[in-house]
């Protein structure tokens, strides 16, 4: 009786450390957690605007919203303001 424990014991020693040995070997197959799964562009950072800045461009909002602007002739609109200071593009 006292092999039959022993022998047991040894069978299931090799099956536990088996399954951890395979689940070892297969952990660098996979595919990292960590990697990044979106591929949108990075954002610059942005640094503080001014008060002067923070001036113009709500003066620059102002002019479009009175216009009308939307989408991409809003945006264009108020790139061209910005450059001129906050006064309309001529």
């Amino acid at each position: 009786m006292r092999i039959t424990t022993i022998l047991a014991s040894v069978v299931l020693a090799g099956l536990v450390s088996g399954g951890a040995m395979a689940a070892t070997a297969t952990a660098p197959a996979t595919a990292p957690a960590t990697a990044p799964a979106t591929t949108a562009p990075m954002k610059k950072a942005t640094t503080p605007m001014t008060p002067e800045k923070t001036a113009i461009s709500k003066q620059c909002s102002a002019l479009a919203d009175a216009k009308g602007l939307h989408g991409k002739d809003r945006e264009k609109f108020r790139a061209a303001c910005k450059k001129n200071g906050g006064k309309a593009p001529t």
